[in-house]
């Protein structure tokens, strides 16, 4: 599981019958920033995203990848490899508040 910030969308008129109706969402995987531990920073890398959630551009959510990605009610015979399964509300590390949802 990681924390990712929705940065897009992704609109595909042609794809299989399976994932006509599901909503493909943009996101970048974040890190804790190992210089100060005080904030998050971006990977650098990017996943297009099932959002079983309603999520939007700029909110910090959950991922899940590979088969774990088909592990939900929602996903289950779906052939994807990423999925949005939580938004983000707070993250803590050491006690100290790193992100906060607005």
């Amino acid at each position: 599981m990681f924390v990712a910030k929705v940065t897009g969308s992704v609109v595909s008129t042609q794809k299989v019958d399976s994932m006509t109706g599901q909503k493909l969402l943009v996101v970048e995987p974040y890190r804790l920033d190992t210089k100060d531990r005080q904030s998050l920073i971006t990977t650098g890398r990017t996943f297009i995203a099932v959002d079983a959630l309603g999520a939007g551009v700029g909110d910090m959510v959950l991922i899940t990848q590979g088969s774990s990605a088909r592990f939900t009610p929602e996903t289950g015979k779906l052939p994807i490899d990423c999925v949005i399964i939580g938004i983000v509300d707070t993250v803590s590390i050491e006690k100290n508040n790193v992100y906060k949802r607005q």
